[in-house]
């Protein structure tokens, strides 16, 4: 008896495993008939679907010895959607210190990809990742508070940069490793993290005067 019940169990679960199946066949069949006979607009779908694919993340760590995700092919529609929070701020202080407002952006998106709680594991903090010593000595009393966090931010960094004599590249390596590496490297140090950091600034950089470029144009 109980050799019939579960032979009649056995039956009604290959049952249920072979709809599932023809569902699931039926579903994968009806879309692929669907992108032939839609062509180009599924092209573009799948064009959009690539340029996020693209992106190329991977993680690496930084001077700071954090963990961070590398974005910087991300197209500018799909970057990150907190910027223009911050904008205003990143503008008012990028103007107050002379520091090009696309570069202060670069900065922020390679440090904490514009989380204003993050925190590594050395303890530096909030948008521009300010640690407790050059948070303290530039007057800022809360690193989480984006305000606070970016006119200290902007105010060190072009410190360093009138430090190094304009050199952004050799102010960006300071910001990364510190200003006494630099000095006793007489530039940049051969740290791997730190000519990675400076690299994606820079790509990051690059596209953030694009989209800058093309809200004037837009105005």
């Amino acid at each position: 008896m109980k050799s019939k019940l579960d032979k009649k169990i056995n039956i009604q679960i290959l049952f249920v495993e072979a709809i599932r199946f023809f569902f699931i066949f039926t579903m994968i069949l009806g879309v692929s008939l669907v992108s032939i006979h839609n062509g180009s607009k599924d092209a573009q779908v799948m064009d959009n679907i690539q340029d996020i694919l693209q992106i190329k993340a991977f993680l690496s760590l930084d001077g700071k010895n954090r963990t961070t995700v590398v974005v910087y092919n991300l197209p500018l529609k799909y970057r990150h959607k907190k910027e223009h929070l911050f904008h205003p701020i990143i503008l008012q202080e990028a103007s107050r210190h002379e520091v090009d407002p696309a570069l202060v952006k670069a900065i922020i998106m390679a440090e904490s990809g514009y989380n204003p709680n993050a925190i590594s594991k050395k303890g530096a903090k909030g948008l521009m990742q300010l640690m407790p010593s050059t948070a303290q000595a530039l007057g800022v009393e809360d690193a989480f508070n984006p305000e606070q966090n970016i006119s200290g931010g902007v105010r060190y960094f072009k410190q360093l940069v009138n430090r190094f004599d304009g050199d952004v590249k050799l102010a960006l390596a300071a910001y990364n490793a510190g200003s006494k590496n630099v000095r006793h490297y007489q530039g940049v140090p051969p740290y791997k993290a730190t000519r990675y950091y400076i690299k994606k600034v820079f790509k990051y950089y690059e596209l953030y005067k694009d989209q800058m470029t093309e809200k004037m144009k837009e105005v």
